[in-house]
């Protein structure tokens, strides 16, 4: 299964987009976490340390790596047609939670016109871990699809926008599925999170039918989540949290519905 987990900044994505994946995990399935987002925070959710998360180099700003899959030997002229395969080996880190990471670092959008290799290699990767490979594979996304390229993007089994009932992350959410929709993604749901009310619930859904949008699930506001970040820790070790146990929840339900 590919998800991909979208959303403006402060949603909690991130913990979702973690959960999943440590859900799919648990349920046996060989899984692979992609941070896509140019403020990578995923290796802390995973469970590994401040150390840990800082010695890791993110694919885009691998100079030797890079150099190694792009490189000609002539200034200005790299290749377009390289292997990435063994990038999968040797680069995603095991953590804690059974999950491989791969942080991919800063990627310009397929239209932007950047050709340099650094996007070469990342954009590579990205179509490889999602239509050429067999693993589960959750994404941690900026807010937006345009560096996926249309390919890559089509293979996506679903894209969860993550919302709150705040009007900004809704709006956003509206642009982010317009994207995935032009992108020719399969499936795009709303995520509401951190809802604390019905008030909030009524917010999303509102917002929701007015622009023809699917709500897939809703997930609480949590204090022992709050509580786990300000400590410096992940969350997913509390698996008694409600907002935990709906991420579990909501993995069974995307599973059910990809069967």
């Amino acid at each position: 299964m590919k998800i991909a987990v979208s959303g403006k900044g402060g949603v909690g994505k991130t913990l979702i987009a973690a959960g999943l994946a440590y859900s799919l995990a648990k349920r046996g399935f060989k899984t692979i976490a992609i941070d896509a987002d140019p403020s990578p925070n995923l290796a802390l959710t995973l469970g590994l340390s401040s150390d840990e998360a800082s010695r890791i180099v993110p694919i885009s700003e691998n100079r030797q790596l890079i150099e190694a899959k792009t490189g000609t030997g002539y200034a200005g002229v790299f290749r377009l047609t390289f292997t990435v395969d063994d990038i999968v080996r040797d680069y995603a880190v095991a953590t804690p939670f059974g999950v491989n990471l791969i942080i991919m670092g800063t990627v310009s959008s397929v239209g932007s016109g950047c050709t340099c290799p650094a996007n070469a290699v990342v954009r590579s990767l990205l179509r490889h871990l999602i239509v050429e490979r067999g693993e589960a594979v959750v994404i941690d996304m900026e807010a937006g699809v345009e560096h996926m390229g249309r390919g890559t993007a089509r293979n996506v089994d679903v894209m969860l926008v993550v919302v709150t009932a705040d009007v900004k992350a809704l709006e956003t959410a509206r642009r982010i599925h317009e994207l995935g929709v032009k992108a020719g993604m399969k499936r795009i749901s709303l995520i509401g999170n951190k809802v604390e009310n019905e008030a909030q619930k009524r917010a999303i859904e509102n917002f929701a039918k007015k622009n023809s949008l699917e709500v897939l699930d809703y997930l609480p506001f949590d204090r022992d989540v709050v509580e786990a970040e300000v400590r410096g820790e992940t969350p997913l070790k509390y698996g008694s949290s409600p907002a935990i146990k709906a991420i579990e929840r909501l993995c069974d339900k995307l599973l059910q519905g990809n069967a």
